[in-house]
């Protein structure tokens, strides 16, 4: 397979898209462990979640 004179313009711009994806996956995966954390120290507290309210409740 040879992808003319553009290889290298071709190949560096799949390299950064992988890039960036990756770092994006990452940030994520950190922030809902940080999340998770965060509600846990919340509910260590006393806090409590009103999404945790049966429905019938909600008025």
């Amino acid at each position: 397979m040879t992808l003319g004179p553009y290889a290298a313009f071709i190949i560096m711009s799949y390299v950064a898209v992988g890039t960036v994806v990756a770092a994006l996956i990452i940030w994520v995966i950190a922030d809902y462990r940080r999340q998770k954390a965060r509600l846990r120290d919340l509910e260590a507290a006393g806090a409590i979640r009103r999404s945790g309210r049966g429905a019938a409740e909600v008025k």
